[in-house]
């Protein structure tokens, strides 16, 4: 929903919220993914409702990217996770997880935020890579919690990539499914779309195209070049403007921009 100013409401449903994201997959998407995440999260005054956040959620390497390649990933991810929370502020109080180097911790940590879940708090988690960590934290928390898990997913390239947990045996532990369409239809986007944040005058707002750019110039896969890719955000997206009370199932760019630029204006 957007008010008439092309402003999108703000409107989360009861809850918290998880976001457990790959990059350190052949695809460098979550780079700009991340840095969306977080900075929606912050302009909209949400970020104390982010209960979790984990990246490299890949536990099992491909041959598609090499040993090397996957430990630069890894920094990269972190980098977008610590310094995106750091200059945007809010999240002082939340570690950011490395959930393949990490994983006892990364585990442990959505575990505790299951286990905290009631029917007036419910938890979202975001599905913004494999499904393998939350499929853990799931077999190690309380079973009567998982009434109050909902997991958001857009695409089935993330339902059915687990090495350990295929999607039925994430639904199978009781948890809501709430599946929207495949966000990249309008979140993975020529780069010119975003040159409204490379060429803004708030460091804030380049830091956030920054990310999205290096995942443009990876060598890694070449799908991605000449792209903005966000499109895991768009969960993000989703959840704050509504979720399943009107949440936009397809935001896009200008979404993101009308929110990111509301927020850097005031602050």
């Amino acid at each position: 929903m957007s008010d008439t100013t092309g402003m999108p409401s703000i409107n989360p449903p009861a809850g918290r919220i998880a976001i457990v994201a790959d990059g350190n997959s052949p695809d460098p998407d979550d780079l700009g993914g991340t840095a969306v995440s977080i900075s929606l999260l912050r302009a909209t005054g949400l970020e104390d409702r982010l209960a979790h956040y984990s990246h490299s959620c890949d536990l099992e390497r491909v041959e598609r990217i090499s040993e090397r390649a996957e430990k630069e990933r890894h920094a990269l991810m972190q980098t977008a996770c610590d310094v995106t929370a750091r200059r945007w502020g809010g999240f002082d109080d939340l570690t950011f997880f490395d959930a393949k180097w990490q994983q006892d911790e990364t585990v442990k940590d959505l575990v505790k935020a299951i286990n905290a879940s009631t029917a007036e708090d419910p938890l979202w988690i975001v599905e913004a890579g494999e499904p393998d960590i939350i499929g853990l934290a799931l077999d190690a928390s309380k079973k009567a919690k998982h009434k109050y898990v909902k997991v958001v997913t857009h695409h089935p390239a993330n339902d059915d990539a687990g090495d350990f947990y295929t999607w039925q045996q994430i639904l199978d532990f009781g948890v809501e499914e709430v599946r929207i369409p495949d966000q990249n239809v309008n979140l993975k986007v020529s780069l010119e779309k975003w040159d409204w944040a490379k060429n803004h005058s708030d460091s804030r707002i380049q830091w956030v195209w920054l990310l999205g750019k290096i995942a443009e110039v990876d060598d890694v896969v070449t799908f991605q070049k000449g792209k903005w890719d966000c499109s895991d955000a768009g969960m993000v997206l989703y959840w704050i403007t509504g979720a399943t009370n009107g949440g936009l199932k397809l935001g896009t760019v200008l979404d993101v921009k009308h929110l990111l630029l509301n927020y850097v204006g005031k602050n």
